[in-house]
C-alpha cells in the first residue's frame, strides 16, 4: 500500500535530552566537525531524537520512518546495529512520559494517532501506548509542561490544526486541544514567549502567497491563543527557540530560502526586526554553545550540498557568518556529546532516509576559510598557479601536533605548520594547482593531527585549459568618465596538439558595461591551430567615477572553458 507523505525533508526533529548533556562545559574551543561513522537504516526514515536510553552514560538514537529504530552509543561516535520496532511515522520526540526516570519515545503516526513507546531503562521499549488526535496527524511533535501538573505533555501540528495533548503520567494523553488561528504550518517550538510562567508555540509556515512566523501564547491549562502572525520575506522550513542575547526573553531563529533570520524577543509575545545570515537554513534548525564560549550558537544544513552550516552566536543576539563543514552526505537532525569528548557533535540524516552520519565536534582546530578552496581562473596546463592559503588556527588549550600535510594530484601544498601548533597559534597551509589535463579537477588536501581521530579535509576544486590568454589581467588607469580609452590587445594562443574553435568572447563583472571588446580579429568562429594565437581588442570607457572592474570571458571548444581576464581601471 502506498503512503503519501508530505513534507518530509523537515520532519528530522532534534532532541533537547541530547543538548542537555552538554550543561558544565566550560573549556572554550572552536566547532569544528568531521565526519566519524555512517550506519544505514532499514528503510525511509525522517525524524531522529538523541538521548540515554538505556543509562549507561552514552548517548543512544532513535530514528523514525518505516520503522522506529533505536541505535545503540558505543561512546567513540560510533553505532551499533539498530534494533527495530514495528511502527510508521514522519515526527519523533523524547521525554519522561510516565516519571519512571526512563526515557521515553512519542512519534506521530499516521492513522490519526500519537504513540508513547515507553522506556525500560535498557535500551528496550514496551509496546506502543496511542491516543487519539483530531485530523491526520502529526506532521512536527515537541514536548512541554503546558498545565503545570508536572506531567509532560505534547503540542504538535495535526492537519490544520496547533494542537496540545496534556499527558496523564502513564505514556497516554487526554483528548486534543485543537487551535485553528495558524494556517499552514510545518513546524513549531514551545517556549515562554512573554515571561507569564506559562508555555507559549511558536509556528512557521506557509500557506498560498502567505509565509508567516506565528506565536500562540499559552494559557497554562492546555489551550493556546490566537495566533499573533508575522510575515517573512522567505519561505521558512524550521523554527528553533532561545535567549541568544541574554536578556531573559526568549527569541526565535527561523530557517529557510538558503538563510538563517534572528528575531530578537521583547518578552511580551512580540519581537524586534529580523536579523537574516546567509548560507545555511537547510532542514533542521539546533541551537547549542557549539565552540563552548558560553555564547548559544545555530547549526543547520548548508544552503547547497550536504554538511553542517555553523552560526557562531556573539552573545547580543548576532551571529557571525556561517561556516561550512562538508559532509559525504545528509544535513544536520540531532545534536550531542557521542564520543565523551564534552563537546556537542552532530547527527545527520541522509537526504535519501536511508542512513544516518555522525560529525564529532574536534574542537582544536579552526580552518579560515572553512569553505572548500576554489581556483576560479582556469590554469594552462603544465603550469602551475598561484597559491591558495588556509589558516589553521589552534583554539584549545594544549598544543596540537601535525603527522601530515599532503594534497592529492595535481594539487600540491606546502605549509608553515612543522610537526606542532601551540596553544592560541596559528599556521598557513598553502596549496597551488598544477594540471597536466584540460577540464575540471577535484582534490583534498588531508590533515593528520592530535586533533582528530581522522584525516581533517580540506576539499579542492580547478580546470585545468590548453587555451592561454596573455597577459593575465589588463589595467586601464584613469580614465576620464564620457571618453573612451585606446585599445588594449588581449592575445589567445592554443597551447595544445589538436584546434580549438572560440565560439564567442563576452564581457561579465560588476561593471562589464564600462568595458568592451571592440576587435576579435580573426579569434571568434574560427578553429585555432596547434600553436596559433588571435587577437582581441578591450577598451574603457568608464560611466562613473573611482575604481571599475570587469572579466573578459573566452569561451572554446577545450575542456578548459572559459578562460578568463580581469580588467580594471579608474573613472575620473
Amino acid at each position: 500500500m502506498t503512503r503519501q507523505r508530505p513534507f518530509r525533508s523537515r520532519r528530522v526533529l532534534c532532541s533537547v535530552v541530547a543538548l542537555l548533556c552538554l550543561v558544565g562545559i566550560t573549556t572554550p574551543a572552536w566547532a569544528q566537525f568531521e565526519t566519524r561513522a555512517t550506519h544505514a537504516l532499514p528503510n525511509e526514515s525522517f525524524g531522529v531524537v538523541a538521548g540515554d536510553f538505556n543509562r549507561d552514560g552514552k548517548l543512544d538514537i532513535a530514528v523514525i520512518g518505516d520503522y522506529l529504530s533505536v541505535l545503540m552509543g558505543n561512546g567513540d561516535g560510533t553505532f551499533q546495529a539498530p534494533v527495530n520496532y514495528t511502527a510508521v511515522g514522519q515526527t519523533i520526540a523524547v521525554s519522561d512520559f510516565n516519571g519512571d526516570g526512563n526515557l521515553d519515545l512519542v512519534i506521530g503516526n499516521e492513522n490519526n494517532s500519537v504513540s508513547v513507546f515507553l522506556g525500560n531503562g535498557d535500551g528496550t521499549f514496551q509496546p506502543p501506548k496511542s491516543s487519539s488526535t483530531t485530523a491526520s496527524c502529526c506532521s512536527f511533535i515537541a514536548v512541554g509542561d503546558f498545565n503545570g501538573d508536572h506531567k509532560m505533555d505534547i503540542a504538535v501540528i495535526d492537519g490544520q490544526y496547533i494542537s496540545v495533548l496534556l499527558g496523564n503520567g502513564d505514556g497516554t494523553f487526554q483528548a486534543p486541544s485543537d487551535n485553528n488561528s495558524f494556517v499552514g504550518a510545518h513546524q513549531l517550538a514551545v517556549g515562554d514567549f512573554n515571561n507569564d510562567r506559562k508555555l507559549d508555540v511558536a509556528v512557521v509556515g506557509y500557506f498560498g502567497g502567505s509565509q508567516d512566523l506565528g506565536i500562540l501564547l499559552g494559557n497554562g491549562d492546555g489551550t493556546l491563543q490566537a495566533s499573533l502572525t508575522y510575515p517573512l520575506t522567505y519561505l521558512p522550513v524550521e523554527v528553533a527557540a532561545a535567549d541568544f542575547n541574554g536578556d531573559g526573553n526568549l527569541d526565535v531563529a527561523v530557517g529557510g530560502g538558503g538563510a538563517v533570520t534572528v528575531l530578537l524577543g521583547n518578552g511580551d509575545g512580540t519581537f524586534g526586526s529580523p536579523q537574516t545570515y546567509s548560507g545555511g537554513g537547510c532542514c533542521r534548525l539546533i541551537v547549542g554553545d557549539f565552540n563552548q564560549d558560553g555564547k548559544l550558537d545555530l547549526i543547520t544544513g548548508p544552503s547547497v550540498g550536504p554538511g553542517v552550516a555553523e552560526f557562531l552566536g556573539n552573545g547580543d543576539g548576532t551571529f557571525q557568518p556561517a561556516k561550512i563543514y562538508v559532509s559525504g552526505s545528509g544535513s544536520p537532525a540531532a545534536a550531542g556529546d557521542f564520543n565523551g569528548d564534552h563537546r556537542p557533535d552532530v547527527i545527520l540524516l541522509d537526504g535519501n532516509h536511508d542512513k544516518v552520519t555522525s560529525m564529532l565536534n574536534t574542537g582544536a582546530l579552526s580552518f579560515s576559510p572553512s569553505t572548500p578552496l576554489s581556483f576560479q581562473v582556469a590554469q594552462l596546463v603544465g603550469t602551475t598557479s598561484a597559491p591558495e592559503n588556509v589558516t589553521l588556527t589552534n583554539t584549545g588549550a594544549a598544543a596540537v601536533s601535525i603527522q601530515s600535510i599532503a594534497a592529492s594530484l595535481p594539487f600540491q601544498t606546502s605549509s608553515t605548520c612543522g610537526g606542532r601548533i601551540a596553544a592560541g597559534a596559528n599556521c598557513a597551509v598553502s596549496v597551488v594547482f598544477a594540471p597536466t589535463m584540460a577540464g575540471p579537477r577535484p582534490g583534498l588536501v588531508s590533515l593528520y593531527d592530535s586533533a582528530s581521530s581522522k584525516p581533517q579535509i580540506i576539499e579542492l576544486s580547478g580546470r585545468g585549459t590548453f587555451v592561454a590568454l596573455s597577459p593575465s589581467s589588463l589595467s586601464f588607469g584613469p580614465q576620464k568618465v564620457g571618453t573612451t580609452s585606446l585599445p588594449k590587445r588581449l592575445s589567445v594562443t592554443n597551447e595544445g596538439g589538436t584546434s580549438v574553435t572560440i565560439s564567442s568572447i563576452g564581457m561579465g563583472g560588476a561593471n562589464a558595461k564600462d568595458f568592451a571588446v571592440t576587435g576579435t580579429g580573426n579569434c571568434t568562429g574560427q578553429a585555432l591551430a596547434p600553436g596559433a594565437t588571435c587577437n582581441v581588442a578591450v577598451t574603457f570607457a568608464p560611466k562613473k567615477t573611482g575604481t571599475r572592474s570587469a572579466t573578459v570571458f573566452v569561451n572554446d571548444s577545450g575542456a578548459g572553458s572559459p578562460e578568463t581576464v580581469a580588467l580594471s581601471g579608474t573613472g575620473t
